[in-house]
């Protein structure tokens, strides 16, 4: 069967992974719209009308506008922008968070894609919360370093001209949202079920496609006293049988290149990489994942094909 699919902001950065990893497929037939009917409603109400499923690659204002525009019609949604992800209305869009969200999704009208910081977040510490190790009311920091992809296209061609100009002054790792208000806290709180939101600092390295997620927690932080090797036996009895989630061994450092972690190792890949660190004192998270891929346009593919009721993980690398 031919699915008609229709990415309505394919020329961004993940509107064109999506577009690549799609192209190709003999079960996908892309609809397009033409470059001056970009901003036509009727046009663009037209084509999805006619889309078995709409991918959003907007900003958040102009996926809630498309979404409105096509309210009266049948259309199924995958939104990868902000705008609906802690909206209950809408499943959200990581298949792996429980035994539930496959199916959701698979049956859902509208899925939010997850924020790529938001899914190294998650899933290390969702399994934490639901057997009751940690509280709802846990304070936690959340540090992370993504490559200069993750800021779209400007940004690109920022770190881009940063090399080309000025190669032995590259920016190689600078925090931002310094205010502590990054679009991705809500969906980390609201899905982690957490009573007080994360402190959230992200960064910015040298480096185009790749990421880091790290969060600390202290003894205190726990209903009970635990060690690394424990926390690995609990996410490997969430996450054993998932074949894009690797859960490493307590302190495992096969994956270290002379004693540092590559955020760029899982490039490429729908692959997210955990690791449990530390010791009965404080125990260190680590997601590892390509924010281009699990975190943005391969999150895509994998709800794209379980709303259409293709394999999970068609066109897609694990």
């Amino acid at each position: 069967m031919m699915h008609k699919i229709f990415i309505d902001g394919q020329v961004g950065t993940t509107g064109l992974q999506i577009h690549q990893r799609l192209q190709h497929r003999t079960d996908i037939c892309l609809l397009n719209i033409a470059d001056e009917d970009r901003k036509n409603r009727e046009a663009k109400r037209q084509t999805m009308e006619e889309a078995d499923l709409v991918i959003l690659c907007l900003p958040d204002e102009a996926a809630i506008e498309s979404v409105e525009i096509a309210s009266s019609t049948k259309t199924r949604f995958i939104d990868a922008s902000t705008a609906h992800r802690t909206n209950d209305a809408w499943v959200y869009g990581l298949p792996e968070m429980n035994d539930q969200q496959r199916s959701r999704i698979k049956s859902a009208q509208n899925v939010s894609n997850p924020g790529c910081y938001a899914t190294g977040f998650l899933l290390p510490i969702i399994p934490l919360i639901e057997q009751e190790w940690l509280k709802p009311s846990t304070l936690i920091s959340c540090s992370a370093l993504s490559g200069f992809s993750g800021g779209g296209r400007k940004l690109i061609e920022t770190y881009e001209r940063q090399a080309g100009d000025n190669p032995a002054d590259l920016w190689h790792s600078r925090p931002y949202s310094l205010g502590l208000t990054h679009k991705h806290i809500p969906e980390m709180q609201h899905y982690a079920n957490l009573d007080t939101a994360p402190l959230f600092l992200p960064s910015v390295g040298h480096f185009a496609q790749g990421m880091l997620v790290s969060t600390g927690l202290f003894r205190e932080s726990f209903n009970r006293p635990v060690d690394p090797g424990q926390v690995v036996e609990l996410l490997m009895s969430a996450y054993g049988d998932e074949l894009c989630i690797s859960v490493y061994g307590p302190n495992d450092e096969s994956q270290l290149q002379d004693g540092y972690l590559d955020p760029q190792a899982n490039n490429g890949t729908n692959r997210v990489d955990i690791f449990v660190s530390g010791h009965e004192q404080q125990i260190l998270l680590i997601s590892r994942l390509d924010n281009l891929g699990k975190g943005a346009s391969g999150a895509a593919i994998q709800n794209l094909n379980l709303m259409l009721g293709r394999p999970e993980l068609e066109g897609l690398s694990h």
